[in-house]
């Protein structure tokens, strides 16, 4: 072997020699820091985080066939109890609204009602801003003793149902009655109706509202008093016993023309009204004559109370007074259970929604 082979061996032997040498330390350090690290605390804080960790499977038996492996229940992330904690909390139900007193403390009495002053709908709207759509009021800080239908037979009265909008709205609402106010207008150019419209008038409002009152009102009659209060009683009211037109004096006791209210139950017990009653006149009577058949009585306000202003107007066309009305009233006992709500029949044309009335028109057939 030549020199120069023992030389290169020689320094092969030397340098692996010297990098074992360097590996030692660093080997023994590296073995110290692994045994110094917390696995656990570090597992913990992997859980803290908000993310889950499965632990390895160290030693942990292989399940036997037909075993299901164990489930490892995960725990709930912490944004969720986060999440739950912003929800906003429950509110309390709202109080309920006492009951309003038996007579409004808003009522001011004696009105001034004029007609020589032209109204229009635009100004009622803007001076009377808590109606609901439709026509509709509800008292805000009490609960209305009585819900109330008013209901206006109607066709060819536009200047009429203004100031009836103008002069009745603030009233009723003085009144503090849960109302609404339904213009039932008869289509066509048939005979005027008035008593089925009021029938119809009736049937329609309950389409929409549990009304357990139903005041029926002529479009051109105006109470003078807001103490008149539009709401039904213990016996069926005439609301328009003392008339303007006739001095204010009540012509005779069994008078139930104009304005009156029935309760549900005082109307159903009637059998609502004649539906037979073409033309002007009679129908008032007839209705009278129920009301004392059923072994009810007229009620009304006093006097003082009770006067009402008539819009002065011309006879209506294809309203002329009924021929057949004075012996019509004399058979309302052998007709009554036969025409009234029982037998009524129509058609609705239209039903248009404004902001001060429901006005709905209907085909009330021929005579």
């Amino acid at each position: 072997m030549s020199k120069d082979s023992v030389n290169f061996n020689l320094l092969h032997q030397t340098c692996k020699l010297v990098v074992l040498l360097c590996l030692l330390p660093i080997s023994v350090t590296l073995v110290f820091y692994i045994c110094s690290l917390d696995i656990t605390s570090l597992f913990d804080q992997n859980l803290q985080s908000g993310y889950a960790v499965t632990p390895p499977n160290y030693g942990r038996p292989k399940p036997e066939a037909g075993m299901k492996e164990p489930a490892i229940v995960e725990p709930e992330p912490q944004i969720k109890d986060e999440q739950k904690s912003m929800e906003p909390e429950a509110q309390p139900p709202a109080k309920a609204l006492e009951k309003c007193p038996e007579t409004s403390p808003l009522l001011v009495g004696p009105l001034r009602v004029e007609f020589n002053t032209l109204v229009n709908l635009e100004q009622i709207k803007s001076e009377n801003p808590n109606l609901e759509y439709g026509g509709r009021f509800r008292p805000k800080d009490c609960e209305a003793l009585q819900k109330v239908a008013i209901i206006i037979p109607f066709r060819n009265r536009d200047e009429h149902l203004k100031y009836w909008l103008y002069y009745m709205h603030p009233i009723l609402q003085r009144q503090q009655l849960d109302y609404g106010v339904y213009v039932i207008n008869q289509d066509g150019d048939q005979l005027f109706n008035r008593a089925k419209l009021l029938n119809i008038g009736f049937t329609e409002s309950l389409r929409e509202y549990d009304y357990d009152c139903f005041v029926f009102s002529d479009v051109d009659l105006i109470p003078i008093d807001d103490r008149n209060t539009y709401k039904c009683f213990s016996q069926p009211r005439h609301l328009s016993g003392y008339l303007d037109k006739f001095g204010f004096r009540l012509l005779h006791n069994w008078l139930f023309g104009g304005i009156s209210s029935l309760s549900k139950e005082q109307y159903l017990k009637i059998n609502g009204f004649p539906n037979n009653y073409w033309g002007w006149g009679g129908e008032d009577d007839d209705i009278a004559n129920r009301v004392a058949s059923k072994g009810m009585s007229i009620s009304r306000p006093s006097k003082e109370v009770g006067k009402c202003r008539m819009i002065k107007h011309s006879s209506d066309k294809q309203n002329e007074p009924n021929p057949q009305r004075f012996h019509q009233v004399t058979q309302t006992k052998e007709t009554m259970d036969k025409d009234g709500i029982n037998s009524l029949s129509y058609r609705v044309v239209k039903v248009d929604k404004f902001d001060l009335f429901t006005k709905i028109t209907v085909d009330v057939g021929k005579p």
